[in-house]
């Protein structure tokens, strides 16, 4: 094994040894999606969420240059706690372990890992996007291009709702990613439940979730991602006026500051935290806590038995 090969935290290599279902969960959420102290309270129930429907958490993150699938709890400690630690995409993980940083995973970066690592699944808030106007700055996440290889389900509440939708579904069908709601044909717009676009496909249960996973691996054809928007029920999403009012104000203020970049979405978050007085730092959590019990879901569905007959699991 080579020095800079991946690390497992003690309680993913039993899991992984033991055959026990593993959701994989990002870190970028703990050191840049939201605000301290909210956000090592929140990394540890998402955790906790994923223990309570049987699974086994695998936060992913880097540590002084090591990569690492299952951070322990002091190392979640310090990548919510630090300033400076490196937001990482696919292609800045080479050269963060080479200079040692400490840093946070994406989307992109945590479905790859977690696919090298032989995990399925993996639950997130919302994914990364076409940035409006991306016709003039071709601003477009890596989250997309990398789930177009990478075989995995990602349970989100659709792409962040400060992102050009529709341009992003249309691009996800270019590079054949597999997207299916959740109990809806309606994509799911992050902050707010409808996202204002149609999806082909739905899916009901968990165990309907992991016969896709099934026959993808049987098939041997496709080889992406499976997108599946989770929406919030109507009555625990953002206000859409509210929404739009403060999408509105955070993209003039984008604009005023010249911001583009990785720094857009923690910006136009940070905006929303501020400007609605906390109510859409409330949703986020309520979104991420759902989507990490329904993954843990589809791994329990999705693993062989007796793994998923209900064990207690390793903290």
């Amino acid at each position: 094994m080579g020095r800079f090969a991946i690390r497992y935290g003690d309680h993913v290599t039993r899991a992984r040894r033991d055959g026990r279902p593993v959701v994989a969960l990002e870190s970028t959420i703990v050191s840049h999606g939201l605000p301290r102290p909210d956000n090592l309270r929140v990394a540890r129930e998402i955790e906790q969420t994923v223990r309570d429907n049987g699974a086994v958490p695998a936060t992913i993150g880097m540590i002084g240059g090591e990569l690492i699938v299952g951070l322990e709890d002091p190392q979640i400690e310090q990548l919510a706690g630090a300033d400076g630690v490196a937001k990482l995409s696919v292609r800045d993980l080479a050269v963060a372990a080479a200079t040692g940083v400490d840093g946070a995973t994406t989307v992109a970066a945590t479905s790859a890992i977690a696919a090298a690592a032989g995990i399925g699944v993996f639950a997130t808030g919302g994914l990364g996007g076409v940035h409006r106007e991306a016709n003039a700055t071709f601003d477009e996440s890596n989250d997309l291009t990398t789930l177009a290889r990478t075989p995995i389900v990602v349970v989100c509440a659709g792409v962040k709702s400060i992102l050009d939708v529709g341009a992003t579904l249309e691009r996800l069908e270019t590079l054949g990613v597999s997207v299916a709601g959740y109990g809806t044909y309606r994509f799911p717009g992050f902050f707010v439940t409808d996202g204002g676009f149609d999806v082909d496909w739905k899916l009901d249960t968990p165990s309907q979730v992991a016969d896709v996973m099934a026959a993808r691996a049987d098939q041997e054809v496709g080889a992406g991602a499976l997108v599946l928007g989770n929406p919030l029920p109507a009555d625990e999403q953002l206000d859409p006026e509210v929404h739009d009012r403060t999408l509105a104000e955070g993209l003039e203020l984008l604009a005023r500051d010249g911001i583009t970049g990785k720094a857009v979405t923690p910006f136009l978050l940070a905006h929303f935290h501020g400007s609605t007085h906390g109510r859409s730092l409330e949703v986020n959590v309520r979104i991420i806590l759902r989507n990490a019990a329904l993954a843990a879901r589809i791994a329990v569905a999705a693993t062989p038995a007796p793994a998923a007959l209900g064990f207690a699991l390793p903290g």
